[in-house]
């Protein structure tokens, strides 16, 4: 386990230049899937993408929080997993509701 901490924090750079565009871009499919009223299937398929997307961009910051590094950059990858990770389990759990929220249905 230690060398998958040293690992996320020797790679950071590349891990963050993968993990903030792959959040952004599966939690925009999931709204886009949302608001073209596509299958349920697809959204949950799309939704499961980002919510582990969204859960390796929270390992990723811990990596870094347990060495005691609190940065500015920490706490906007954090708000950012936490907000593609709130979207695609709402997405995932109460589609219907969602679309009621975003006024769609």
């Amino acid at each position: 386990m230690l060398h998958l901490f040293e690992f996320s924090r020797q790679y950071c750079v590349t891990i963050c230049g993968f993990l903030i565009p792959t959040n952004l871009l599966f939690t925009s499919i999931t709204l886009l899937l949302l608001v073209r009223q596509f299958s349920t299937v697809n959204l949950r398929w799309n939704a499961t993408l980002g919510l582990v997307s969204a859960c390796l961009m929270f390992f990723h910051v811990l990596t870094w929080l347990m060495v005691g590094v609190v940065m500015t950059p920490t706490y906007i990858l954090l708000s950012l997993g936490f907000t593609c990770f709130s979207i695609n389990c709402y997405a995932f759990f109460a589609p219907i509701q969602f679309r009621k929220i975003l006024g769609i249905a």
